[in-house]
């Protein structure tokens, strides 16, 4: 490289690092102030986590053991209303919204009005649970799923029974839903999809309370192809 190469690269450096300090310079009332404004969001989202949100967990949970007691006992009205002296999971979710319980609480409600026979409104609490617990998650969709069954929509319970059984990716409940999708297949008429849920229990889950039995559905699903 010569020397009047070297010398225009020098220079071309130079002006470019020119031409940011003075970038810098003209931008700096709007640099502080973007600086200034993320500093201030993560002051506010650290205030809302530790000052706010946090204490409202606590509330939340302490108020919330009654509800899931008495839905332990199946005493569904007083989990959904409360006792009198504790709330149910209904006044938990409006009084404690944006809090882990009152997320939780949509899987509880949702449970409690699929067994009172109150299928819509099983079905908006449970899609309204977002948890990460895959366990719970599972059961939310599969008692959709449910809901969905008894109001004879079987295209979606379908939809949320495959997604049950995707989502619990275990031994215990991906069986259960699987199995409860060959049943919605097969009273579709849809039986070679029945039959190959079937199938992959068989190959899959074999171990499972639904392997032990699960051939007869298979012959089941097969003589009607």
């Amino acid at each position: 490289m010569s020397n009047t190469q070297v010398n225009t690269k020098v220079e071309n450096q130079t002006k470019d690092a020119g031409h940011t300090g003075n970038f810098v310079r003209e931008n700096q009332k709007s640099l502080t102030f973007i600086i200034a404004a993320i500093l201030a969001l993560v002051v506010i989202y650290f205030v809302y986590q530790k000052v706010y949100l946090a204490p409202r967990e606590t509330q939340a949970a302490d108020q919330m053991h009654v509800a899931q007691d008495n839905w332990g006992k199946k005493d569904w009205d007083k989990a959904i209303k409360g006792d009198g002296s504790y709330p149910g999971f209904e006044k938990i979710i409006a009084d404690y919204s944006n809090t882990k319980a009152a997320n939780l609480a949509y899987y509880y409600l949702g449970i409690a009005y699929l067994n009172k026979g109150e299928y819509r409104k099983a079905i908006d609490n449970l899609t309204n649970y977002r948890g990460d617990d895959s366990m719970v998650a599972a059961e939310a969709l599969g008692g959709t799923g449910d809901a969905y069954v008894e109001l004879k929509d079987l295209d979606k319970a379908a939809g949320f029974f495959k997604k049950a059984a995707d989502k619990a990716n275990n031994k215990f409940l991906t069986p259960l839903y699987l199995k409860k999708l060959g049943l919605v297949y097969e009273a579709q008429k849809d039986n070679k999809s029945a039959v190959d849920t079937y199938k992959k229990i068989k190959t899959d889950y074999s171990d499972s309370s639904e392997g032990q039995n699960i051939d007869e559905y298979i012959a089941r699903a097969e003589a009607k192809l």
